[in-house]
């Protein structure tokens, strides 16, 4: 019995022992190269950076010790959601209900070739249909943004359109590496069905092949043309990556702008104001007919305006870029943050009386419900929007 009582005691003292060096012995072993390249304005040769910035210094684990300590508004468990349709079966072609998905792509193009139609899927994932393409935003569908599929933030709204209902997708956009925007077990669904072209920033395009999923890496500013009068920009914004912590910012983080017959688009990513030269920049590149802006997940302001905008920035960003259409996103889909789950369409709602923007300029809509982007015209970006 003695010899029994030092073998446990042995163990826990090893075990101890571990937990003790855990903090030191692990993270080395977390840590990947992504990336490998010349230094430049955004790269230091190993890691990289936002332009006149410092390099970060907090520490996530702070973060995640005042999320769990309490103070976040509480969120309900699950927002009762009616998956819809894309828009050309749930508008425009009623008659092809429950027909084949390939059907839906010719129903929109005979309707009106240089139609933009747009279904928020949820968080930062849309749908949008222009130009005979069919673009998907840093596409999640599983239930929780985690590592780990028994623990970490959960899905509180379903998709809008469920995955196995989606039309045949020839681009994905992911912006950066955070399990709520690249997600691989969508992604490996998505390529192993489809075969989209996938286009990332530098050093994503390693994890993505570690997963099985092809994928193109850009820097910002470089472009990718897909076919004629199809091309994807890699555009500058202000954010962080990383998968396991200690390979934080091993792999670019970046927004895009889409070049098709029906209009340009542009797509923010995950982002935060910074000194809002990337927002100028972008806009100098235009005009767009469609920009998905972030809109939520900015509380604590403190430790989240680094890389976070909250809707006082987005209407900042939408002002600066002019679009004919916004689109708010990241926002009521899996608690990240302190805010009610509410608060970003709310405040959106409330910037915009102050500010006399017509309601459908810019928009945060349910999940699953399409709408018809205007064309871009030479009218006042002021002039009152009417959705279909």
């Amino acid at each position: 019995m003695r010899t029994l009582l030092k073998r446990i005691g042995t163990v826990i003292l090893f075990a101890l022992i571990a937990l003790c060096l855990a903090p030191t012995l692990v993270p080395p072993f977390l840590d990947r190269i992504y990336y490998e390249g010349p230094r430049s304005d955004h790269f230091d040769g190993k890691r990289f950076f936002n332009p006149g910035f410092p390099a970060y210094r907090g520490s996530p684990g702070g973060f995640l010790t005042r999320f769990l300590s309490g103070g976040r508004a509480e969120w309900p468990s699950q927002v009762p959601v009616k998956a819809g349709y894309p828009p050309a079966e749930a508008t425009l072609c009623p008659r092809l209900k429950g027909a084949v998905v390939e059907n839906w792509r010719r129903c929109v193009d005979s309707v009106d070739p240089n139609l933009m139609a747009v279904t928020w899927i949820g968080h930062a994932t849309v749908l949008v249909q222009a130009g005979g393409l069919n673009i998907l935003t840093d596409p999640i569908w599983s239930e929780r943004a985690s590592p780990f599929s028994f623990v970490g933030p959960k899905r509180v709204r379903a998709p809008g359109i469920r995955l196995q209902d989606l039309p045949k997708i020839d681009l994905v956009l992911i912006s950066h590496n955070h399990y709520d925007h690249m997600d691989l077990p969508t992604l490996k669904r998505l390529w192993e069905r489809d075969r989209p072209v996938i286009v990332t920033s530098l050093g994503n395009d390693t994890i993505l092949r570690g997963a099985g999923v092809g994928a193109r890496a850009l820097d910002w500013g470089q472009s990718l043309p897909l076919r004629p009068g199809v091309r994807v920009n890699i555009e500058r914004n202000h954010h962080w990556g990383s998968r396991w912590g200690t390979d934080r910012n091993r792999a670019l983080w970046s927004a895009f702008s889409v070049d098709t017959p029906a209009g340009k688009i542009f797509f923010a990513g995950d982002t935060g104001w910074g000194d809002g030269s990337w927002a100028r920049e972008a806009a100098a590149r235009g005009p767009y007919r469609l920009a998905i802006l972030p809109i939520g997940a900015y509380e604590p302001r403190d430790f989240m305006k680094t890389n976070h905008i909250n809707p006082e920035e987005a209407v900042r960003i939408f002002e600066a870029l002019k679009p004919t259409q916004a689109l708010g996103v990241h926002w009521g889909t899996f608690q990240l943050t302190f805010e009610p789950i509410n608060d970003p369409p709310q405040q959106l709602a409330r910037l915009k009386r102050q500010r006399g923007i017509a309601p459908d300029h810019f928009i945060a809509t349910e999940v699953g419900r399409p709408f018809f982007v205007p064309p871009v015209t030479t009218a006042s970006t002021d002039a009152p929007r009417r959705q279909p």
